[in-house]
C-alpha cells in the first residue's frame, strides 16, 4: 500500500521533511562504530557549536522532544510544592498532558493573561503577591515562549523587563524556545540579547521544527540549575544510546548560519501569505505576523470547504482562530495554491 504524500497542509513546522543540511550531518555521523549515551565525538562538537550559537559557556543537553524538554528542565529548577507562572495559551499548559506536573511530582502550573500572547506582568506579581502562606504552591519559575503561541514575538526590550520583574520577585526565567530560531531570526539580533544577556536561565531550543528529524536541547545558562540533569534525562528515557543521531543535525543547522536561513525562509513565506490573505474580502488578520504563523479568521464554510479540498491547518492553536504555519520547505507554489482556493470558495 503507497503512503499518501500530504501537499496541501500549512498545519505545522512539524510536518515538513528532514531539510538537507540536517540529513547530510545525518549521514556523515552513520559511518562506522561510535561511543553511546553521547561520549561521541558529534555531541561534543554539537555542544560546543551551540556555545558558540550563544557566545557563552553554557550546560548543554539534548531531548528527543519538547515535551520531555520543557517538563525535565522546568522539573529542574522547581521542587513538588513549587509553582511555574505562564501565559493562559502556553504550550507547557494546554499541549503537554500534564507533563510538567508529572516530571516534577506535582509542581502547579499558574496561569495568567496577557495581549498578543505575552503575558502580561502585573498579572505575574499579583499571582506571586496574592498569597504567600504555606497553603498556596510557592511560585518559582516564570515560563515564556519565544516565538509565543499566537505567533508574536517578545523583543530583548520586553525579555529585560521582564528579568527585571524576576529578580525583584526572586523567580528563575525559562524561555520555551520551540521557535526560537524564528524568533532570532525575524528580530536579527544576536542570540545572546534574547537569552542569557535577558535574563532567561533554561531555554529549551527547538531543532525539530528547523528542519531537524526530531531532537529539542536543554541549555542551562545558569549552570547551577543543570546539576545532576542527566539522571532526570535517564529516569525519563530521554538518553539516547545512539546520541549521534540526535545531536549530529545541530551541525548540519548551525554550520554557515544555515538554521537561521531556513527560520528567515519560513518567516519571509509567512509574511508574504499574510499579505495576499489580508486582501481577500471575508479575511481579516487576528494577529500580526512576526514570525512564521499567520492566523487569520474566515467564514466558518470557507473553513470546512477549505479542509473538504484537502488543506490541513488548525483551529485549535491560541485564539481559536485559523493558523496557517510555514516552515523551511514551505514554497511560492504551496502560498499560491492556498491563496487561490481560499479565493475562490469566498467568492
Amino acid at each position: 500500500m503507497m503512503t499518501k504524500i500530504l501537499k496541501n497542509q500549512f498545519a505545522s513546522d512539524n510536518y515538513a521533511g528532514i531539510c538537507p543540511e540536517a540529513m547530510q550531518a545525518l549521514q556523515e555521523a552513520n559511518n562506522g562504530y561510535s561511543t553511546s549515551y553521547g561520549d561521541d565525538p558529534w555531541t561534543a562538537k554539537a555542544c560546543d557549536a551551540l556555545r558558540d550559537f550563544f557566545a557563552t559557556d553554557c550546560e548543554i543537553f539534548f531531548a528527543f522532544n519538547g515535551t520531555a524538554a520543557n517538563s525535565l528542565a522546568l522539573a529542574s529548577m522547581c521542587q513538588s510544592y513549587h509553582s511555574v507562572i505562564c501565559h493562559e495559551t502556553a504550550h507547557v499548559e494546554t499541549d503537554e498532558c500534564g507533563a510538567i506536573e508529572f516530571f516534577s511530582n506535582g509542581t502547579k502550573l499558574l496561569t495568567v493573561g496577557g495581549d498578543n500572547g505575552k503575558v502580561n506582568l502585573d498579572e505575574v506579581e499579583h499571582t506571586v503577591r496574592r498569597r504567600t502562606d504555606i497553603h498556596y504552591p510557592k511560585p518559582q519559575v516564570l515560563s515564556i515562549t519565544q516565538s509565543t503561541e499566537l505567533g508574536t514575538l517578545y523583543t530583548p526590550e520586553e525579555l529585560v523587563e521582564i528579568h527585571g520583574l524576576t529578580k525583584r520577585l526572586n523567580l528563575k526565567l525559562h524561555m520555551d524556545g520551540a521557535r526560537f530560531a524564528n524568533a532570532v531570526a525575524a528580530l536579527q539580533v544576536h542570540p545572546k540579547e534574547l537569552t542569557w544577556r535577558a535574563g532567561v536561565d533554561v531555554l529549551t531550543f527547538g531543532g525539530t521544527k528547523c528542519g531537524m528529524p526530531m531532537g529539542e536541547a536543554v541549555v542551562f545558562f545558569n549552570k547551577k540549575l543543570a546539576y545532576e540533569f542527566e539522571y532526570r534525562c535517564k529516569q525519563a528515557g530521554q538518553l539516547a544510546s545512539k546520541m549521534r543521531y540526535l545531536s549530529a543535525p545541530w551541525l548540519g543547522l548551525l554550520q554557515d548560519n544555515t538554521m537561521l536561513k531556513h527560520a528567515g525562509h519560513a518567516n519571509a513565506c509567512a509574511r508574504k501569505l499574510s499579505e495576499k490573505l489580508s486582501k481577500i474580502a471575508g479575511v481579516s488578520l487576528v494577529h500580526s505576523t512576526e514570525a512564521n504563523a499567520v492566523f487569520v479568521e474566515m467564514p466558518e464554510e470557507t473553513i470546512a470547504k477549505l479542509r473538504d479540498k484537502g488543506w490541513i491547518f488548525y483551529t485549535f492553536i491560541g485564539s481559536g482562530h485559523c493558523r496557517f504555519m510555514c516552515s523551511w520547505a514551505t514554497t511560492e507554489e504551496d502560498i499560491a495554491a492556498l491563496v487561490s482556493d481560499i479565493q475562490a470558495l469566498i467568492s
